[in-house]
């Protein structure tokens, strides 16, 4: 790393040639633009435009040129290394995309960027045969098959295979977050990262699929998006074979195998596999519903929740059943369905054998085994398996009778008593 005093009183060894001989180009100007606010003060510590200059052109020049990181930019003169890093410094971007208007402050990483619009990947990885817009990509991406991971944290020995995730893990020690937001105060640990939230308030989806035009505001979501499209399912868990787009879904669903369930609630002590299905359940506790519908004024603790409701509004029912045309406004519903049609019954009992298309179906018949009755009512005190049969149950307290049959208008209490037969 390059430490607050490294630029003045470490010569440019092996290890900070390294660190700037990976960075990306953004990476490098981020290094300059960490030195501006010593490079301008009045302190002790003060820079000169010249002293960067010329360390710098120590990491960076060779004897009779410069090549500037990893996008081969290469500067034979002093000069022309000159014009560069002051561009860096100036905030001078004379390098503007036609495409999107993104600006540049040099001709390499205009042309790396020009790339994400053109599809070009120039840069192919001769061991899987994946390709990449620049060198220094199919360079990290190389350490993948080698295993190689030269950037050691020397808090907790963590290593990662580029500079920038170690800087941003070091800060997990630290506790520094430097880099916030301006609308709403959040603090991040990298500048990406602030830079992909800071689309939640301006609704930027940069990054659009030329297969259907749906946009996204981080290039890795594009890239899973794309996998629906090609089929490609990379990830493979080793105990039952099911595939994934994404690395992180397939850490997940391994965690139903090993019953691993790492997120714990400090109110309850519940666990959960994902840390964002117990952010969701902590909401219980707060009361908190942040997601409103527009149409009805509903509220709800998570947002895949308002969407599936908002489909009552529009009708919806993006899930079909390739065998019967039956039509569903959620994926669970629609995923237990289907084993009507192939008679799966993954989730067995292990108390007497019974199988079960659905795993909440198990849940409730295990409470059989152990007589749990874990919902009550609060009228009289009657205590019940399921939560649909307590909800039933109450309407007898409140006379409610949502179930009208339409050929007679009679209401009932349940569906169920359409059939049975009128004394």
């Amino acid at each position: 790393m390059l430490h607050p005093e490294g630029l003045r009183s470490c010569p440019p060894e092996k290890e900070i040639r390294l660190e700037m001989k990976e960075r990306t180009t953004e990476q490098s100007l981020s290094v300059v633009e960490s030195l501006k606010p010593r490079f301008i003060s009045d302190g002790p510590a003060n820079f000169t435009w010249k002293d960067i200059l010329d360390t710098l052109k120590k990491i960076h020049i060779g004897e009779k040129s410069y090549e500037h990181n990893r996008r081969g930019k290469a500067f034979t003169e002093s000069e022309a290394l000159t014009r560069h890093l002051q561009r860096i410094y100036t905030g001078e971007k004379p390098y503007e995309c036609n495409q999107c208007g993104k600006a540049f402050a040099n001709q390499g990483a205009f042309t790396v960027h020009q790339r994400t619009h053109t599809g070009e990947k120039p840069y192919k990885c001769n061991q899987c045969g994946k390709a990449f817009r620049d060198k220094g990509a199919l360079t990290v991406h190389h350490r993948i098959h080698t295993g190689e991971k030269p950037y050691k944290c020397n808090q907790c020995g963590k290593a990662f295979t580029q500079m920038g995730p170690l800087t941003a893990h070091q800060r997990i020690h630290t506790g520094e977050n430097p880099y916030e937001c301006n609308q709403c105060g959040k603090a991040f640990t990298q500048k990406g990262t602030l830079t992909t939230h800071q689309r939640i308030h301006t609704g930027e989806k940069p990054y659009k699929c030329n297969q259907c035009g749906k946009a996204f505001p981080k290039m890795g979501a594009l890239a899973v998006h794309e996998k629906i499209h090609s089929g490609e399912k990379p990830y493979e868990c080793n105990q039952c074979g099911k595939t994934f787009r994404r690395k992180e879904t397939l850490s997940v669903h391994q965690r139903i195998h090993t019953e691993e369930k790492p997120y714990e609630c400090n109110q309850c002590g519940k666990t959960f596999r994902r840390k964002e299905t117990l952010s969701i359940h902590q909401r219980i506790h707060t009361e908190e519903k942040p997601y409103e519908c527009n149409q009805c004024g509903k509220t709800f603790r998570s947002k895949s929740a308002l969407i599936v409701h908002q489909r009552i509004h529009t009708g919806e029912k993006p899930y079909k059943c390739n065998q019967c045309g039956k039509t569903f406004t959620r994926r669970e519903p629609f995923t237990d369905h289907q084993r009507v049609h192939t008679e799966e019954k993954p989730y067995e009992c292990n108390q007497c054998g019974k199988a079960f298309t659905r795993r909440g179906t198990l849940i409730v018949h295990q409470k059989t085994h152990t007589g749990e009755k874990p919902y009550k009512c609060n009228q009289c005190g009657k205590a019940f398996r399921k939560r649909a049969s307590l909800t039933g149950h109450q309407r007898i307290h409140t006379g409610e009778k949502p179930c009208e049959y339409n050929q007679c208008g009679n209401a009932f209490i349940y569906k169920s008593d359409w059939f049975l037969p009128v004394l």
